[in-house]
């Protein structure tokens, strides 16, 4: 199944959104969206496509009501998901996680471009497995720029089979925090968190962990 969804606000009105597939979304403030989903989706072959759109002046919250949960098809088990961003204005971006259960592989592909004067808080949150599961794997590609200035390139793997999968000590649950701008200095805890400034301006916060922390 193909997922096509569109969210673009504007300043001064409310957001407008177009969606078609298992995927859409719903206002629940002057200038909050939530996702919702409609189907069971993502599935193995399926695609996801979304783009957000937030033209100067304009600013976007988006939340999510629920985590997404990557499965594996009966014909394959790969799915993707492309998030498009294009931010002039100011974007708060933080859905619940992604769950990939066990026996799926979701590839997510992000591409962010920025006006100087944007504001991004840009947020993702990946489990491998629900309860007992270990096989699931996730790839994610993040591209970033600040108009024709390059901002990031960052790809991540976790899970069963990736490069650095080991079953004794591999992380399966990753949070992961863009930040633009953002002028804070480079930040460690411990061995698996570390927020580092790049070098355009803004911040990457980045924490492996064998599960993501409980809210509430």
């Amino acid at each position: 199944m193909r997922t096509d969804l569109r969210i673009h606000a504007r300043p001064g009105l409310l957001p407008d959104i177009h969606a078609a597939g298992g995927l859409a979304a719903r206002r629940t403030g002057p200038d909050t969206v939530h996702l919702i989903g409609t189907a069971a989706t993502p599935l193995g072959g399926d695609e996801v496509f979304v783009t957000v759109v937030v033209e100067p002046g304009a600013r976007l919250i988006v939340r999510s009501v629920a985590a997404t949960l990557a499965l594996p098809g009966r014909i394959t088990r790969k799915s993707v998901a492309h998030w498009t961003f294009e931010i002039g204005g100011e974007l708060d971006f933080d859905p619940e996680p992604t769950v990939v259960a066990g026996g799926a592989d979701h590839e997510s592909r992000t591409r962010l471009t920025l006006a100087d004067r944007a504001r991004v808080r840009l947020r993702e949150r990946v489990q491998i497995g629900r309860s007992g599961e270990e096989s699931g794997c996730w790839t994610g590609e993040f591209t970033a720029d600040i108009g024709d200035v390059p901002l990031l390139r960052h790809r991540l793997e976790l899970g069963a089979d990736t490069a650095t999968d080991d079953p004794l000590a591999a992380p399966r649950a990753l949070e992961s925090e863009l930040r633009y701008p953002d002028d804070r200095p480079a930040e460690t805890t411990g061995l698996t968190a570390a927020r580092l400034p790049l070098a355009a301006g803004g911040s990457l916060y980045t924490r492996t962990s064998t599960a993501l922390t409980p809210v509430g």
